[in-house]
């Protein structure tokens, strides 16, 4: 599937999330994609070992990751990439509502700590201020 099929995707996740338009802006014009501690946005180029995880996930999976999230866990360090996967018809399942601002989302985890439990799944994430934050 053409890249940037999935690129209009991730774009129209993010809108929906309600991240911080120049973030969306960022994405849209330089393929930059921000990851999230505590809803804080960070360019994830400043996090070369992220970017490289995520270039890696990308050429893998043939995904677009358009958001990650970090935080610690008592299961390990994790960094949570929102993905739109390359595969159509799963589209419309990548991000349910649950509430004003608290989303089911499509994401690979990568637990730093743990490799061997990182893992494709949703997660919960609540978003609010333009940011957004993994909460289950």
């Amino acid at each position: 599937m053409d890249r940037q099929i999935k690129k209009d995707k991730a774009i129209e996740l993010m809108k929906a999330l309600d991240i911080y338009k120049p973030y969306i802006d960022g994405f849209e014009q330089s393929d930059k994609v921000c990851f999230y501690e505590m809803f804080g946005g960070y360019w994830v180029e400043q996090e070369p070992e992220i970017q490289k995880k995520l270039n890696e996930l990308e050429k893998q999976y043939n995904c677009v990751v358009y958001a990650i999230t970090h935080e610690f866990t008592d299961f390990g360090e994790c960094w949570d990439f929102l993905l739109v996967t390359d595969y159509p018809e799963e589209h419309d399942t990548l991000l349910y509502k649950q509430s004003n601002d608290n989303y089911i989302v499509f994401a690979y985890v990568w637990n730093k700590t743990d490799d061997y439990c990182s893992e494709f799944g949703s997660i919960g994430v609540k978003s609010f201020g333009g940011g957004i934050r993994r909460v289950a």
